[in-house]
């Protein structure tokens, strides 16, 4: 049974390499600094058409993305880090593998556009416009967090931007219900980002029909390749034009893959090996991805994205250095902030005789 679902997971594997193989080739390269990439064709549900499986990009728009999925990349490492380091306590799930998901998805919409996610989300804070050293620095419990040190791993919140949930699937309701959405025509796009597990559960052995893009039912979907940046913006801006236009909803399948274990406390090859995980490391990798596409096409050289990496090195370790000096909040200040804008009032502790003030 072993070798069988190895072997299962190696074809799910393989043919998702297979069909990504020619994403790094320039379809052409213009004057003006930029160039024209193959993206992968999206799968389609209910919808006659789909995003284009051609797109332009920028230099500067490489250099962003590149800059972007780096520093998750590496906020995320150092994130494990600093928790192996017992700086980071309580739950804390990491999104390394999954960058071009949340670049993309940033790239596709508008600042003035609404997010909410579930846990996982330390990516999406970023691109939502958090600075790395207050999403670190919310991690290690400390005053100069986002949610001044009393969120954590899966509370962090910034304008326009509600998440992550800490409740497994809660999310979903909170943006508005599939059938309610689609009875008032609302304009919401619903994400699966589909990393291929569950807490430790491959999907093939987990669900009868892993078209996830499908399950909206009457909702139109769309399956999208999750490790090409371009893909996920191409595709985002689709259905969020798609939305804009009255429609209603839609769900997108981000088909994507995760690094790390589910959580800190699991290693993540209890239920694949590791050379699944360095084939896609080798052979999917987001940022290689991107990478190639740049110096390739003479976007950027390589030198140039090297130092891109240095900057962001000092960024990490400067923001690291902050989050493991910065002073945890005060007691007192344990009931501020319970409303963003209210006047003052008293919220009883763990007893009646224990009072803190609640300050907006």
């Amino acid at each position: 049974m072993k070798n069988m679902l190895a072997a299962l997971i190696s074809r799910v594997l393989r043919r998702v390499a297979q069909k990504s193989a020619h994403r790094v080739l320039v379809a052409s390269r213009n004057s003006s600094n930029d160039a024209t990439f193959e993206i992968e064709k999206c799968d389609l549900y209910l919808l006659e058409e789909g995003p284009p499986v051609t797109t332009v990009l920028t230099r500067a728009e490489g250099l962003k993305y590149y800059r972007m999925m780096l520093t998750v990349r590496r906020m995320e490492l150092k994130a494990d880090q600093l928790y192996k380091q017992k700086f980071i306590r309580g739950f804390c799930h990491l999104c390394d593998g999954q960058e071009a998901c949340c670049v993309g998805l940033e790239a596709g919409i508008n600042p003035s556009d609404h997010i909410i996610t579930s846990y996982r989300a330390h990516g999406m804070c970023y691109t939502r416009g958090l600075s790395v050293r207050s999403i670190l620095t919310e991690l290690t419990g400390r005053r100069g967090g986002c949610a001044k040190g009393k969120g954590g791993s899966m509370h962090m919140y910034t304008k326009n931007f509600y998440g992550g949930n800490g409740i497994v699937g809660a999310q979903g309701p909170l943006a508005e219900a599939f059938n309610m959405a689609a009875l008032w025509k609302l304009p919401c796009v619903f994400i699966c980002e589909n990393n291929l597990y569950a807490m430790g559960t491959f999907t093939e052995r987990a669900a009868a029909s892993t078209d996830y893009y499908k399950r909206g039912n009457f909702i139109p979907g769309l399956k999208v390749d999750g490790m090409d940046v371009l893909c996920v913006r191409e595709a985002t801006k689709f259905a969020a034009n798609y939305c804009r236009s009255g429609k209603g909803p839609i769900l997108m399948e981000l088909q994507t893959y995760r690094y790390h274990g589910h959580s800190m406390s699991d290693p993540g090859v209890s239920y694949r090996t590791r050379e699944e995980i360095q084939e896609v490391r080798s052979k999917r990798d987001p940022i290689m991805i991107l990478q190639d596409r740049m110096v390739n096409s003479k976007l950027a050289t390589v030198e140039e994205l090297k130092e891109i990496g240095t900057e962001v090195k000092k960024e990490i370790d400067d923001a690291a250095q902050f989050a493991t000096s910065d002073p945890e909040p005060c007691l007192e200040e344990l009931g501020h902030h319970v409303y963003s804008s209210d006047s003052s009032f008293e919220v009883r502790g763990a007893n009646p005789w224990i009072k803190f003030k609640s300050v907006s």
